[in-house]
């Protein structure tokens, strides 16, 4: 089986991403993964993609094989992953098709499987800085090398969907202070890092989200429509910053496991 160096993870509107890739039907002990794993090439690096809802969108944020996924790219040999999602802001000064590289995630999901570790050894992962700074650091100075706009640090919120918010519940995330919301950012990230994988989120501004004054209510067309006009921003950015990206260090990424076990 080909391995790759690098992973991404594709969200709504995002389906695909490199040409003259080798497409491989990853078996994992969790099921199958959103989609077969596309295989390609940028800068010398071998790239793994897997679009997250499927290659046609056909599974809801609640029903993605979030463990099945991340398995897959770790099956590859994948050690560092980066996942863009589409978001809404929470803060009315943050623009659509902004980008913000989150450096926390706060979890408002509900009965998701969220992790590997389901006994009989007790297994305790710290989520306390959960997102590689190494990564992030690429992915920030890499997007304002580029022109692209965009947030060094942040806090997403990762609803269950496939609602969206109520408008209470929209200003009660935002008087909280967090920056972003979304559906599918948890529980990724945080089962790469209890594989001691290292994991990038950019959370892309589609939308205002309802309990920002003077934002409409959220519709899916809205979202797809300012992701698809952004996309090549987000290409531009992983092109240029993917290259860059080298062997995994010895991080809080890579040691997530030390001192965890009871």
């Amino acid at each position: 089986m080909a391995e790759a160096d690098v992973g991404v993870f594709g969200g709504s509107g995002f389906y695909s991403f490199l040409s003259d890739v080798e497409e491989l039907a990853v078996d994992t002990p969790y099921g199958a993964p959103s989609a077969p794993v596309t295989v390609g090439e940028v800068g010398g690096k071998r790239v793994a993609f897997l679009p997250r809802h499927g290659v046609r969108h056909e599974l809801p944020p609640a029903q993605i094989n979030y463990r099945a996924n991340v398995w897959a790219m770790k099956e590859l040999g994948v050690r560092r992953i980066i996942g863009p999602n589409a978001s809404g802001a929470l803060k009315a000064e943050l623009e659509l098709g902004e980008f913000v590289v989150c450096d926390q995630f706060v979890d408002r999901t509900h009965g998701r499987r969220d992790t590997f570790y389901e006994g009989p050894e007790t297994t305790h992962v710290s989520a306390a800085d959960p997102y590689c700074p190494e990564l992030r650091t690429i992915l920030v100075e890499t997007a304002r090398e580029l022109g692209i706009p965009v947030r060094d640090r942040g806090t997403v919120v990762v609803v269950q969907g496939p609602r969206f918010s109520t408008r209470a519940e929209s200003a009660w995330f935002q008087d909280a202070g967090w920056d972003v919301i979304n559906m599918t950012a948890y529980p990724e990230g945080y089962l790469a890092r209890e594989l001691e994988l290292c994991y990038a989120n950019i959370s892309m501004v589609t939308d205002h989200d309802v309990g920002v004054e003077g934002a409409a209510p959220v519709s899916h067309h809205q979202v797809i429509d300012v992701f698809n006009r952004n996309n090549e921003k987000l290409r531009e950015l992983l092109f240029a910053a993917i290259p860059k990206i080298g062997p995994q260090p010895q991080d809080v990424c890579a040691t997530a496991l030390e001192g965890a076990r009871i």
